[in-house]
């Protein structure tokens, strides 16, 4: 039997974004509206995700998980093309989304995420909490999670909370005892070194893998390659980043990319390779790297 493949891609920022009302453009969205048109502009590009996209659906991934940050400022007019474009990437039954900071960015539209991708984040089973939220496909377990919440200027913070915790380990306890290889969606990393952009209790969430144990961390929201190592009950478990999805090179910051994970198991347990797809300096996208995890 062929592996199970999942996609992994994050961050789109999806460009261009809609020209504000002027009433839509005060306190944070004011900074945020600044960075687009002074910088951000000129390296988050349409034509950029549309090419990832492409070569991301030659490849016939089995599923696909998009780590948030779907849209930049969250005005009322950038979740409809949004939804366009995510709905362009596939079906819900084969795509799975979480919201990142950006698509939480000020409290008016908060719960706009959720509202216009309720297909897109739903769990398998009906009428459950919107997070944690569990999709099955194939030997794969995805446990969808939120650190979405409106924060204050020049901060892009995200948080978990205790009810969202309490549920998860719930979930963790639950899918212990189930032979599936689980997977962990969550925007934020579980180590930042930016103060500013961390994951406030990234601690206790820490806490619950070392206990209960994932095989597999996918996050975004650094916009970098970046693969990170922490403790489970059996041993590490890697988590792994990856850069914007719409992204030209850029300071410290590569160009756009995204993961393929290839995950079956064997007669010695589970096995994941990845592999890394990213745009070169040819405006083409190649393969970069490939490497066993687990």
């Amino acid at each position: 039997m062929a592996p199970f493949t999942l996609a992994h891609l994050s961050d789109p920022h999806l460009p261009p974004l809609p020209r504000p009302r002027l009433l839509e453009l005060a306190g944070k969205r004011a900074l945020g509206y600044v960075n687009w048109t002074r910088n951000r502009h000129k390296y988050q590009r349409r034509e950029v995700l549309d090419m990832l996209v492409a070569d991301m659906q030659a490849q016939a991934p089995d599923h696909i998980a998009v780590t948030g940050d779907l849209v930049n400022l969250a005005l009322e007019a950038e979740f409809a093309p949004a939804l366009a474009w995510l709905e362009g990437v596939g079906p819900p039954d084969r795509v799975t989304a979480i919201p990142g900071n950006h698509d939480a960015y000020v409290s008016a539209t908060s719960r706009r995420f959720a509202e216009t991708f309720l297909h897109y984040i739903a769990g398998d089973t009906p009428g459950a909490a919107a997070f944690p939220a569990v999709r099955r496909r194939g030997p794969v377990a995805l446990i969808s999670l939120s650190t979405a919440v409106p924060t204050l200027p020049l901060m892009a913070t995200g948080t978990l909370g205790r009810d969202q915790l309490a549920a998860l380990e719930q979930v963790l306890v639950q899918l212990a005892a189930e032979d599936v290889f689980r997977v962990l969606l969550v925007h934020h990393p579980l180590k930042s070194a930016a103060r500013q952009k961390r994951m406030t209790d990234a601690a206790d969430l820490l806490g619950l893998l070392k206990r209960h144990g994932v095989e597999l961390i996918l996050h975004g929201h650094d916009h970098v390659h970046s693969t990170m190592w922490f403790d489970g009950p059996n041993g590490k478990i890697p988590a792994v980043g990856v850069p914007s999805a719409s992204a030209l090179a850029h300071g410290r910051y590569p160009a756009a990319a995204y993961n393929l994970f290839a995950i079956e198991k064997d007669n010695a347990g589970w096995r994941c390779e990845q592999t890394v797809r990213s745009l070169d300096h040819g405006f083409q996208i190649r393969q970069i790297k490939q490497a066993r995890l687990i």
